[in-house]
Formats: C-alpha cells, sequence, structure tokens
C-alpha cells in the first residue's frame, strides 16, 4: 500500500487532541472496544446509504450510493476483522482472561437520519460533512497507530475511501444545487453544531447529577442518619404496655 498518497488534513481541533487519542488507542482493550464500535457504525452507515439508493430518482446517485454502501460494510469488516485479531493476543497475555461482554457497540448518536424523509441535495449535504469528519478524525488515528502497523494500514486505506466519498458527495451536490449547494451545506453545518451541543449538553447533565448526588450523599444525609440514630437512644426497647383506655374498644373498626 502507497501510505504515501495525500488524505484529508485533520482539523486543529482534532490535531489538538492527539494525545488524548494516543493515550486512548495505546491501550490494546481500549483499542478493541473503538475497532468494534468503529465497524458497527460502519455498517450501520452502509444500510442508509444503502437505503438512500432505493428511494432516490437519479440513476448516477444510485449508482454512487451502490459504491459507498460497499465502502461502508467492507470498512465494518475492516474494523471487526482487526478487533478479533487484538481480542485474541489481548486474551493470550492476560492472566485472569479478557471479559468481552461488556464491549458493548456505542450508540451512533443524534447524527442519523430519516433517510426516506431527506432529498437527495440533504441527503448528499449530510454525507459530506459527515465523511470529511470521519476523514479527519482518521487521519488523527492513522498517525497516533505507529505502535500498531495493522491497524494503521486499516486506517490508510480507509481514509482514501473517504477522500472519494468526499469528493462524489460534493461533486453531485453541485450538480443537483448548483445555485443552492452552499446553502444547503451551511444547514447540515448548523445542524451538526445543534446537535453537538445536545450530545455535550446531555453529558454535562449528567456529570453535573453525578455531582449534586454525590454531595447530596456525603453533606445532606449525615445529618439525617445522625437524627435518626439520636431519636432510636430515646425509644424504649422491647415490649411497650398499653393502657386500656388508651387503647380504646376492638369491637369496632375505628
Amino acid at each position: 500500500m502507497d501510505s504515501g498518497r495525500p488524505h484529508e488534513r485533520s482539523t486543529a481541533f482534532d490535531r489538538m487532541l492527539t494525545p488524548v487519542h494516543r493515550w486512548i488507542w495505546g491501550d490494546a482493550e481500549r483499542r478493541v472496544q473503538k475497532l468494534l464500535r468503529f465497524g458497527e457504525t460502519e455498517t450501520d452507515g452502509g444500510r442508509d446509504i444503502l437505503r438512500a439508493a432505493e428511494v432516490t430518482s437519479d440513476p448516477l446517485l444510485r449508482r454512487l450510493y451502490l459504491e459507498h454502501a460497499i465502502d461502508e460494510f467492507r470498512h465494518g469488516v475492516l474494523f471487526r476483522d482487526r478487533a478479533a485479531a487484538l481480542l485474541s493476543m489481548v486474551r493470550s497475555r492476560s492472566n485472569q482472561g479478557f471479559q468481552g461482554e461488556w464491549l458493548a457497540p456505542g450508540g451512533h448518536g443524534l447524527d442519523d437520519l430519516q433517510v426516506d424523509g431527506e432529498s437527495d441535495h440533504t441527503m448528499l449535504a449530510f454525507l459530506h460533512l459527515s465523511e470529511k469528519a470521519a476523514a479527519s478524525r482518521f487521519a488523527v488515528y492513522h498517525n497516533v497507530m505507529q505502535h500498531d502497523p495493522p491497524t494503521r494500514a486499516i486506517f490508510e486505506e480507509i481514509l482514501h475511501d473517504e477522500m472519494f466519498h468526499m469528493n462524489y458527495t460534493l461533486t453531485q451536490l453541485t450538480r443537483i444545487a448548483p445555485q443552492r449547494h452552499r446553502r444547503h451545506l451551511w444547514r447540515a453545518r448548523l445542524s451538526r453544531l445543534w446537535k453537538t451541543y445536545l450530545r455535550l449538553a446531555t453529558a454535562l447533565a449528567g456529570i453535573l447529577g453525578s455531582i449534586l448526588l454525590t454531595i447530596q450523599y456525603f453533606i445532606l444525609l449525615p445529618p439525617f442518619a445522625w437524627l435518626a440514630k439520636r431519636a432510636e437512644r430515646r425509644e424504649l426497647s422491647g415490649w411497650t404496655r398499653v393502657s386500656p383506655e388508651s387503647s380504646g374498644s376492638l369491637d369496632k373498626q375505628y
């Protein structure tokens, strides 16, 4: 494979997170998790693009979508096969045995589209930006994987496919909407920004909720526990005799 071929340059934000990515990918177990999730995401994206090929009325787009879907399915197989190879290596050198049940695939977030309700131009704008963002992240992953040449080679191969996907989606968007293609791209960018905000807000809400529950547990709960123990000490142990006058009659309900 010619690793010298150009591919998409990663964004400044993705490059800024390079040390974090290097730390994540440096652990074999986390690498297996990431590869399995990528495999699931690529396969799921292939299904969506295959559906887009079914609903579009443009014959050229139908052929390109089919090629794109085939690439996505192939990427999913590449990621899963590499994850399986790494999983066997981790098991072979683990004393306690590696448990794979907790490797549940990650959710696909809020970026999923309802393909049946999208027009060709909105679908192409979404695909172009999604492929561009994926190429930027994969370029960073490719750069930090010097310690794992087989996985690095997979990212190298997929990066060239992502470049083709980026180019054809932009070209076809310009073809079917020559006067409005920039507006469609901006709308797709704003939609992605909104969904990114929702993801961050959800994550922040989870963190704040955990902090508040921790504060309640260690600050508010101890006084109530102390008051309960204090009240318990004032209670008499054993059975307490009740006078007949206070107990009332037993021949009626109240």
